[in-house]
């Protein structure tokens, strides 16, 4: 279905325009664009030299306003496609006064044309669609050439965090983090126990509230 342009967008985007940078869209061969490499300067996006968390497919903002709240010491970049989408959350970051979080109006294949590798602290993945048919799995954020494009991302150590409703997306997932060399640990019991700061998304208050399964994983880059 396709969503319907909001009224006014364009004047809103540009209100918000020092939360948004929209990747360039000369080249829309994904292939040829992530060869022409322009990679984000973070000191310079940030006007600072702390560390870089990434969430891919932040939906209205949500779960980054709320870790670049908590966090004031760490940037946060968050990656939306829709502009419909986007503006929401750049909106959320403005309405706190954030200092620490830009959104990336981009498709999740462009990134390893701007993010540098061995960049990037973690990587967060919440509710992202399943493309539950195999003629779509390219489409999934956990196939294989993402998967390979977040362990350049990362520096060692660091790790994707993965949230989903679907347990078909998560097996497959599990799957392809052990296959590419990740250490991957099972934390879907752990979200509410204390061992971990978890900031629920829009989607997952929903879920809980519904009484649906969370399932969780954390997928860490080894140093091997």
């Amino acid at each position: 279905m396709r969503i319907r342009r909001k009224k006014h967008l364009k004047e809103r985007l540009e209100k918000v325009k020092d939360y948004l940078i929209v990747a360039d869209r000369d080249i829309a061969n994904v292939k040829q664009a992530i060869q022409d490499k322009r990679y984000f300067d973070y000191e310079k996006m940030f006007a600072n030299q702390n560390s870089v968390e990434l969430e891919i497919g932040c939906g209205k903002g949500g779960f980054i306003c709320q870790k670049a709240s908590l966090n004031p010491n760490t940037n946060y970049i968050a990656v939306e496609l829709l502009e419909n989408i986007v503006v929401m959350a750049c909106e959320s970051a403005s309405e706190l006064n954030l200092k620490n979080v830009k959104f990336v109006n981009s498709g999740a294949e462009y990134l390893p044309r701007y993010i540098k590798d061995g960049s990037i602290e973690n990587i967060y993945l919440n509710f992202s669609p399943p493309y539950p048919q195999d003629s779509y799995e390219n489409r999934r954020l956990t196939c294989d050439r993402h998967i390979l494009a977040y362990k350049a991302f990362l520096r060692e150590g660091g790790a994707v965090y993965q949230k989903t409703d679907d347990k078909g997306l998560f097996e497959y997932s599990l799957a392809k983090f052990k296959q590419h060399g990740f250490i991957v640990k099972d934390v879907s019991l752990e979200l509410e126990n204390g061992q971990l700061q978890n900031v629920a998304t829009e989607y997952e208050s929903k879920f809980r509230a519904l009484g649906m399964p969370i399932y969780a994983l954390i997928a860490t880059k080894s140093n091997e």
